[in-house]
């Protein structure tokens, strides 16, 4: 594991990021919004924001279009993977970035 630096919140970095995927939209900004140090803590919480609030988002489009509501599953799936890789990834002090909200979670932290 890459030195990922000093967090704000007195935990470790990849503890912290891990931790900001834990409860999705929830979690996510409460890490982006006390963590003052770490790039990765804070890119972890945001792609963390982005991630559950797309889904969010997208699944309740889905649940409108009736036609589309048997996409709900998948989509609850897929949502569940992802949620595993990146909390497995962020404690594996990876900078893993995820299509599309990847790329909008690094720049809001400054790009990495």
């Amino acid at each position: 594991m890459a030195d990922l630096g000093k967090s704000s919140t007195g935990l470790q970095p990849n503890v912290a990021a891990l931790l900001a995927y834990l409860v999705g939209f929830v979690s996510g900004l409460v890490f982006f919004l006390i963590e003052k140090e770490s790039k990765f803590v804070k890119f972890h919480a945001m792609q963390s924001v982005c991630l559950s609030g797309g889904l969010f988002v997208l699944g309740l489009v889905l649940r409108f279009i009736p036609i589309l509501n048997l996409l709900m599953i998948l989509l609850d799936l897929l949502g569940l993977a992802l949620w595993i890789v990146c909390m497995v990834k962020a404690y594996q002090g990876e900078w893993f970035k995820l299509p599309v909200v990847g790329e909008l979670a690094a720049q809001q932290v400054g790009g990495i």
